[in-house]
């Protein structure tokens, strides 16, 4: 017997709040599973020098979740963002791929925002 699939999407509504700012490390990542529908979209928020950004959960080389471990996104030295599979590279500011087997490609970019202390989808 086999489990159904659940079906994936790639963005989410805007203004969908996430968390407060100040519960995201600096430098710090967390990821997030929304429900939209009856699909799931996988995305992660990195902290770093003040600013968040955030990236669907996806490496552009084999499509897979970038964290082999919850939450654990970032190199031992918090300077980028790895993928635990591949051991990819990206910077945690704009996700393009600064060494490893996707060297140049880019993470596909979440958008959000920080508004009144709280980080929201735009």
């Amino acid at each position: 017997m086999s489990l159904p699939t659940r079906q994936r999407v790639w963005t989410t509504p805007p203004d969908v709040t996430l968390c407060p700012v100040d519960s995201l490390a600096d430098p710090g990542a967390r990821n997030f599973v929304l429900q939209i529908e009856e699909a799931f979209f996988h995305g992660f928020l990195v902290r770093k020098d003040g600013q968040v950004h955030g990236f669907v959960d996806r490496c552009p080389h084999a499509g897979l979740p970038l964290a082999r471990v919850l939450d654990q996104y970032l190199t031992p030295d918090k300077q980028h963002l790895v993928c635990g599979w591949h051991g990819a590279l990206f910077r945690p500011d704009d996700g393009k791929c600064v060494g490893g087997p996707c060297n140049g490609a880019s993470l596909t970019p979440w958008p959000v925002k920080v508004e009144d202390g709280m980080v929201v989808t735009t």
